[in-house]
C-alpha cells in the first residue's frame, strides 16, 4: 500500500510537471509570435513589409522560429497563431493553428525563420475563418514584396502574401501546398474549451491571458505604425 501511494503522488507529480511544460510552450510560442510582429515595424525600411500590406491585411498568421530540418520529411508540420480584423476595426483574439506540408523553398536560406502571412482578401479571411485553408489551393498565394514603399498589388489578386524573417530583414517567401488548420488542443489549452476557428478570429472571444494580449497589441502597434 506504500509503494502503491508513492506511486500516485509520483504519477501526479509528474502529471503536473508536463501540463506546465504545455503551458510554458504554448505561452512561449505566443511570446515569439509577438517579436516577430515586433521586427516587422523595427526592421530597416528597405528590408521591411510594405505599408500598404500591413494597412490592408485582413489577418496575420505567424509561423514563429520554423526550423529548417523539422520540414524535409513529408507529415512533419509546425504550429503558429493567427488573429484577424474584426468588425469595429480592432484585432481577434489569438487562434492557434497547424501547419502542414512547407516546401522550404531556395528563397528561404539559414536554418531556421520566422514566417508570417498576410491574409489580403475576403476569400482568404473567410477561408481561415472555416479553420482549414490549403495555401495556393484553396485560397491564392504569393511571395510578398519588401520595402517599406513597394507596391503591394499583388495583394489584391493573391489572397495571402507571404514572408520569412531571418536576422531582422524579411523577404518573399512561397508557402504554396501548407496546409492551416485549427489546433484543437492548443485552442483547449489557451481557452479552457473547444472553441470554432470562426469565433476567436470573429472577434466574440476573450483575449486569453497577457502573452495573447501582448501579441495582439503587437500586430495593432505594426498596423499603426504603417501609417505614420
Amino acid at each position: 500500500m506504500k509503494l502503491l501511494s508513492i506511486g500516485v503522488v509520483v504519477l501526479c507529480l509528474a502529471t503536473t510537471g508536463w501540463a506546465a511544460d504545455e503551458d510554458s510552450k504554448n505561452e512561449g510560442e505566443l511570446q515569439k509570435a509577438a517579436e516577430v510582429i515586433q521586427h516587422i515595424s523595427s526592421s530597416a525600411p528597405d528590408q521591411g513589409v510594405p505599408n500598404q500590406v500591413l494597412e490592408g491585411a485582413k489577418c496575420v498568421a505567424v509561423i514563429p522560429k520554423l526550423v529548417k530540418g523539422a520540414f524535409i520529411v513529408g507529415g512533419e508540420h509546425g504550429t503558429g497563431v493567427a488573429t484577424c480584423r474584426t468588425s469595429n476595426g480592432s484585432w481577434s483574439a489569438p487562434a492557434p493553428f497547424s501547419v502542414s506540408g512547407i516546401s522550404w523553398g531556395p528563397q528561404i536560406g539559414g536554418k531556421s525563420t520566422d514566417l508570417v502571412m498576410f491574409i489580403m482578401n475576403e476569400q482568404g479571411m473567410n477561408d481561415l475563418l472555416a479553420g482549414h485553408v490549403k495555401v495556393g489551393a484553396d485560397v491564392s498565394a504569393a511571395a510578398g514584396p519588401v520595402g517599406r514603399s513597394a507596391s503591394a498589388d499583388a495583394g489584391y489578386k493573391a489572397g495571402i502574401l507571404t514572408y520569412s524573417a531571418s536576422k531582422g530583414a524579411f523577404i518573399g517567401a512561397s508557402l504554396n501546398g501548407a496546409e492551416l488548420q485549427q489546433d484543437g488542443k492548443a485552442t483547449r489549452d489557451w481557452y479552457g474549451k473547444d472553441v470554432p476557428f470562426r469565433d476567436i478570429l470573429s472577434g466574440t472571444v476573450e483575449v486569453p491571458n497577457a502573452d495573447a494580449r501582448a501579441f495582439v497589441s503587437a500586430v495593432q502597434s505594426a498596423k499603426e505604425s504603417s501609417t505614420r
